[in-house]
């Protein structure tokens, strides 16, 4: 049969419901609380290194999000860790847990298609993920404005805005794994299971890989081709991609990514901090890589949800 009407008709209330649900629900209020305790506790660590630096520096304030004192790590490294906890926390359930509740045939009896559910789903999901961020972005910058009692100007302002916008691209590429495997598993358990295994191999398991995959597949006793090749097999890894953002973002100096050769170091002052323009050109890679990652798996995930047999 030929459908009626826009894909999209009903998007907006599935959009509103998902929101009122996040907004309303336990599990948003305590990975809320502890992404927030944990960060701050980072921030609160990196203040107190960063009052021995010299104010000079003209990238003083990006300290905040970078240093760390043991026995915690910075302020990024937590991101990189929670946020996708988080992400999947929102989605492990999006929808297998309609099947469970046995409202997913009745939601689909109304003038909703799979389409404008799916992507409402995605939507009011991701949408909480970046208000929470939001919130931490500023309870930070507000935290260094008292403490550090230093204003940050309008480039350190820039590069910190643009680890916003990164940080939740890095937040969608999770989400829509988990909403994947919500889709392909009924049992939110072991949809669960499943995404939490997944990203703590990627992240902790495959970038140690990466040089051993890659001696074992390149015939090769170029040391330069080797690393190359690593580095390549490593960024499968949105952890890796969002982890070499943050160097080019938060680190003005940083140059290149990859293998350092003599060409790009011509003309170049060492340790001089590239523009806030030059150093997105270094990330726009791993900023293009994190968003066709999202936008891959979540074209998975709406695939296996259209083939899926909904009954009553």
């Amino acid at each position: 049969m030929r459908r009626e009407g826009s894909p999209w008709q009903g998007l907006g209330v599935v959009v509103l419901k998902e929101l009122s649900d996040h907004f309303g629900s336990v599990r948003m209020r305590v990975l809320e609380w502890l992404v927030v305790l944990t960060a701050l506790a980072a921030v609160y660590g990196a203040i107190q290194d960063i009052r021995a630096v010299t104010a000079e520096d003209p990238f003083l304030f990006l300290h905040l999000f970078t240093t760390a004192r043991e026995p915690l790590p910075s302020f990024v490294s937590f991101l990189g860790f929670l946020v996708p906890l988080m992400a999947i926390g929102l989605g492990f359930d999006a929808v297998n847990g309609e099947h469970n509740r046995r409202t997913l045939s009745r939601i689909l009896a109304q003038p909703i298609y799979r389409d404008a559910l799916l992507f409402g789903k995605f939507i009011a999901a991701l949408a909480t993920l970046s208000v929470s961020l939001i919130a931490l972005w500023l309870l930070v910058i507000g935290l260094g404005l008292i403490m550090l009692g230093v204003p940050p100007g309008g480039e350190e302002m820039a590069r910190a805005f643009l680890l916003l916008v990164v940080t939740i691209a890095y937040a969608g590429v999770w989400l829509a794994l988990a909403m994947l495997f919500s889709t392909i598993f009924r049992s939110p358990a072991t949809a669960a299971l499943v995404a939490l295994g997944l990203w703590l191999f990627l992240t902790l398991i495959w970038p140690a890989l990466s040089p051993a995959i890659a001696e074992a597949v390149v015939w090769s006793e170029n040391q330069a081709t080797l690393v190359i090749t690593a580095q390549m097999l490593a960024r499968l890894s949105p952890s890796t991609l969002f982890g070499e953002c943050v160097m080019a973002i938060l680190h003005p100096s940083t140059r290149t990514l990859g293998p350092v050769y003599v060409s790009q170091l011509q003309g170049a002052v060492m340790g001089s901090p590239l523009p806030f323009w030059d150093s997105l050109m270094v990330a726009w890679p791993q900023i293009v890589g994190l968003v066709a990652a999202t936008i891959l798996l979540f074209v998975g995930g709406y695939v296996a949800f259209q083939r899926q047999e909904v009954r009553a």
